[in-house]
C-alpha cells in the first residue's frame, strides 16, 4: 500500500475533506517527487492536471493527485505489459468545449464586453 488514494468520508450524501491513508513512506515520498517533477513538462497530461487542480485545490493536492494518477498509470504499464503513452496537454481541453465556450462568453458580458462568435471549421 502506497497511501497516495484520496480519502473517502462520505456521509448523507456529502463528501467531506478526507486524508490520505497511510501507507509506505519512501514510496510516497518517491512518486510526489517523481509528480513534481513531471508537472514542470510543458507538454505532458501530467503538467496539465496539476495546474488545472492546483488553481482550485493547492499545490500540495494537486502534486498528490498527480502522484496518484502516475500510480494507477504504473500499474497498469506493468499488468499489461505496455509502454507509457501520455495523453498530451491538450488532453483536458478536448471535453466540454461548447460549455467552456458559453462560459467564457458569460464571463466576458459580466465585464462588459459585447461578444459574438463565428466558429471555425476545423
Amino acid at each position: 500500500m502506497v497511501g497516495v488514494c484520496p480519502g473517502n468520508n462520505e456521509s448523507a450524501g456529502k463528501r467531506r475533506h478526507g486524508k490520505t491513508r497511510n501507507g509506505n513512506k519512501t514510496l510516497k515520498s518517491i512518486l510526489v517527487e517523481c509528480a513534481q517533477a513531471a508537472s514542470k513538462h510543458k507538454d505532458s497530461f501530467f503538467y496539465s492536471q496539476y495546474q488545472r487542480i492546483a488553481i482550485k485545490r493547492g499545490r500540495q493536492r494537486a502534486k498528490m493527485t498527480v502522484a496518484h494518477s502516475m500510480l494507477i498509470a504504473i500499474y497498469y504499464m506493468i499488468k499489461e505489459d505496455k509502454e507509457f503513452k501520455d495523453l498530451g496537454a491538450n488532453y483536458y481541453n478536448q471535453f466540454n468545449t461548447e460549455k467552456k465556450a458559453n462560459s467564457y462568453i458569460k464571463k466576458l458580458k459580466e465585464l462588459g464586453y459585447d461578444v459574438q462568435i463565428n466558429a471555425q471549421a476545423s
